[in-house]
């Protein structure tokens, strides 16, 4: 085959830049895949489905804005920005502290602790030494020993969070595939929005106003038939 130069070879493929290997590692700790079991977990929208305050597509984008823009992921992102700028291991206890006090129901605790548990666990692989702490304090501190960008760790995790309650609503819901992939590009936007909205991870804005996110979490607590943990 005639071509109009020398072809390229493996050895002439520039090296990854530190930069890339910084995305690629959040893109590893942020997937599906990486052991947190995330998939396990509903926040809430289990319940929700069952008590019919959420029954469809739409109802579950409603839904998850909430959980972004006033709900427990803005919260997070506020404390995983906290725990990447503290200056010592008593201020990130403090830290851990504030997110375990936030939790709004037993199951909400479980759902932050086991997790961050199990990330701290995984993430010993890159010579990361985390104490237990809960997910989004534990991904901050693990992000900040790394030299990760945070707008970007905060954005994923924000992504990742999004995209695993949108995985449960498929399991809950008549929601296919294509509507689901929909719901993820609309609320994407939100996720940066929110992410340069908590950056300077300053504790004194922290707050929480779904109230129905969280009562869900607590009926949760004693449904009766359910598939996942919380």
């Amino acid at each position: 085959m005639a071509t109009d130069g020398p072809m390229a070879t493996v050895t002439d493929i520039a090296p990854e830049t530190d930069a890339e290997t910084k995305v690629m590692m959040l893109a590893q700790w942020l997937s599906p895949a990486f052991p947190v079991g995330a998939f396990a977990y509903s926040h809430g929208l289990e319940a929700a489905v069952d008590q019919g305050w959420v029954t469809d597509g739409a109802g579950l984008e409603h839904w998850l804005d909430d959980v972004l823009s006033f709900g427990a992921a803005r919260a997070d992102a506020l404390m995983l920005a906290a725990a990447y700028r503290a200056h010592s291991p008593a201020e990130l206890r403090d830290i851990d502290a504030t997110a375990r006090a936030l939790a709004a129901s037993r199951e909400r605790l479980l759902e932050t602790t086991a997790q961050g548990r199990a990330f701290g666990a995984a993430v010993a692989v890159w010579d990361v030494a985390l104490d237990d702490l809960t997910y989004p304090v534990a991904l901050g501190a693990a992000a900040a020993q790394q030299s990760l960008p945070l707008l970007l760790t905060q954005k994923m995790y924000l992504q990742a969070m999004l995209s695993n309650l949108i995985a449960a609503g498929q399991r809950l819901l008549p929601v296919g595939q294509q509507q689901g992939l929909g719901i993820f590009k609309r609320l994407t936007p939100l996720c940066s929005t929110v992410a340069q909205e908590t950056g300077d991870g300053d504790l004194a804005r922290l707050s929480a106003t779904a109230y129905m996110t969280d009562i869900s979490a607590m009926r949760h607590e004693t449904q009766g038939s359910r598939i996942f943990r919380t």
